[in-house]
């Protein structure tokens, strides 16, 4: 991993996290719940996200596919930028422990942290380029004001470099992650590494 980054209490460091209600037991979990768990994610077994959201295998398996083929389906915005969307959407939601999981993601994909440094200390600011900041730009738009999006603000991304298939792959990375944020800062709490 990269350099340990800190600011305003988010982290790029690895956090667990724990949930607040009761969460399905592996060992007694149904096999429909093992199957959705084991197409969800690799960690799903052991992270109290996933064996809380399997109390409803049904919603999880929906949940799991749109999340997946939104951030790892090939083509179209590289896979960093929608990681730095997802990282400024969960900043300004206040998701600390979305931030870290995908500040790391981005920062194992563009090989560099600068921007997520900037995300974390004032993401208003945050940009290392014209594309960097255009992304951030948005995505602080669309999570604080969705309602007042325009043609504006996708010419804005056009200009920056964005493409038809760059702009919708931001869109749908930083909308799903209004509802993954909600989903975290509402079920649970991240818990941080011993000092």
């Amino acid at each position: 991993m990269s350099r340990i980054i800190k600011s305003h209490g988010f982290t790029n460091e690895t956090l667990g996290w724990d949930a607040w209600l009761d969460v399905v037991n592996v060992e007694t979990a149904t096999p429909e719940q093992i199957a959705v768990l084991e197409e969800s994610h690799p960690q799903a077994k052991v992270s109290d996200y996933y064996l809380f959201l399997i109390h409803q295998p049904e919603i999880l398996r929906q949940r799991s596919a749109a999340f997946n083929a939104i951030m790892y389906a090939p083509g179209g915005m590289p896979r960093a930028e929608r990681e730095l969307g997802a990282t400024v959407v969960s900043r300004i939601n206040g998701c600390v422990y979305c931030a870290s999981v995908h500040a790391q993601r981005y920062t194992q994909l563009a090989k560099q942290d600068a921007v997520i440094e900037q995300v974390f200390e004032n993401p208003h600011t945050a940009g290392t380029t014209p594309r960097e900041q255009a992304i951030t730009k948005f995505s602080i738009d669309l999570t604080e004001r969705p309602a007042e999006i325009s043609a504006a603000d996708i010419k804005a991304l056009k200009d920056a470099g964005l493409n038809d298939a760059d702009v919708l792959d931001l869109l749908h990375s930083d909308a799903i992650f209004a509802w993954a944020n909600r989903l975290m800062l509402n079920l649970g709490e991240p818990v941080f590494p011993a000092q």
